[in-house]
Formats: structure tokens, C-alpha cells, sequence
């Protein structure tokens, strides 16, 4: 599922010619971050996407398509594991790997 939710990350964010693979890594990572810190917070998952957009993300604009394809990950995950891991560190470690 991880695999399917970056894949559809970089096919939906195309890289500027300037944006180089670790930026695009740490835009998608700050992504999930928000993702999880909305969970946190209780956010209901289909108000996700608006709870962040809220918090006027620093990202580049064409980020926020990923935010509804990465939320049901983050949605998934057990609450202990959102509450006691970093999840954007995670996606950003597996994502540079790709």
C-alpha cells in the first residue's frame, strides 16, 4: 500500500526542473507530518485535507493533491503507532530509497 500511496505521490507531483529528489522526498514526509499531527488532533479523515490546508503549508501548492491519497495510510495505522512514531520520517527514509 506504501508503495502504491509514492507512487502515486511522484506521479502526481511532477518534479520542477529546480526540485531535486530529496526535496520532493521532504515535501511529500512534511505532507504525512501534517497528516499525523491532524490524527493527533482528532481531525475526522474526510476533513483532512481541509484541516491541513488550514495550518498554510509551506509545501509547493501541487502537494496538497497528495494529501487525500496519503491520509487513508495514516488513517490506518494503529493510534499507538501514530502517537509514539514519526511517520514523516519514515516516509522520507523509504521514499529516498525509491
Amino acid at each position: 500500500m506504501l508503495r502504491i500511496a509514492i507512487a502515486a505521490i511522484v506521479l502526481a507531483t511532477p518534479l520542477a526542473a529546480e526540485e531535486t529528489k530529496k526535496q520532493s522526498c521532504q515535501h511529500q514526509a512534511d505532507v504525512v507530518a501534517a497528516i499525523q499531527k491532524a490524527r493527533l488532533d482528532r481531525v475526522k479523515e474526510r476533513n483532512v485535507p481541509q484541516a491541513v490546508a488550514d495550518t498554510s503549508p509551506t509545501w509547493p501548492e501541487n502537494y496538497n493533491a497528495a494529501v487525500p491519497l496519503i491520509t487513508p495510510w495514516v488513517y490506518e495505522q494503529k493510534m499507538r503507532d501514530v502517537r509514539k512514531k514519526d511517520l514523516g520520517a519514515a516516509w522520507l527514509e523509504l521514499c529516498l530509497q525509491q
